[in-house]
């Protein structure tokens, strides 16, 4: 039964992430080096989003590694007006040097270009997916997980939506190192 409940929570956060194509709201949230960031603080430069958090026992490790490997092309290409947003899902927790630490765990090419953000409340990181991202974050009541979804979002140079892609599995790596090279250029 849970394993359906699960499946049927993960459906819906895949047609939930379908949906897109937004501007997102301000924010302004503590990274993983303790420096403030802003939505008008990336205004300007195309970002990839996403939602991880560093006590995940299943999809945030890979996603992260699929991030660092679309990093890793963005590289190859020479594309390096960009930046990489990862919303923590479990802000109690992740503290700066915690962030710091798990990103320590990824070969990441450029760590300057990530913002690992913490710094709000449970509740307002699950309102601010749900409204911004069409995202679903969820705690998980049987133990310390969080549910959420597993999309990446390309950011155009304005926060609005550009496009969005699965970071789990079947990771599109060209796609989106093309297509963020397309934002660039506009």
């Amino acid at each position: 039964m849970r394993h359906l409940r699960i499946a049927l929570l993960m459906g819906l956060i895949l047609i939930l992430s379908a949906c897109g194509n937004q501007s997102i709201e301000d924010f302004s949230y503590t990274d993983h080096r303790g420096e403030q960031v802003s939505l008008d603080s990336l205004k300007g430069k195309p970002w990839l989003a996403t939602f991880v958090f560093t006590n995940c026992e299943t999809v945030c490790p890979p996603m992260t590694f699929n991030m660092a490997s679309i990093q890793e092309k963005l590289v190859e290409e020479g594309i390096e007006d960009y930046k990489i947003v990862a919303f923590s899902v479990d802000p109690e927790e992740d503290t700066p040097e915690k962030m710091q630490a798990y990103l320590g765990n990824f070969s990441v090419p450029d760590e300057s270009k990530w913002h690992l953000l913490t710094g709000y409340s449970q509740e307002e990181i699950a309102d601010y997916a749900v409204d911004n991202f069409k995202a679903l974050v969820k705690n998980d009541p049987n133990s310390d997980q969080v549910v959420h979804g597993t999309t990446f979002y390309l950011m155009d140079a304005e926060g609005a939506v550009a496009n969005n892609y699965d970071g789990y599995t079947d990771v599109p790596v060209d796609e989106i190192a093309g297509d963020l090279k397309e934002l660039i250029q506009k």
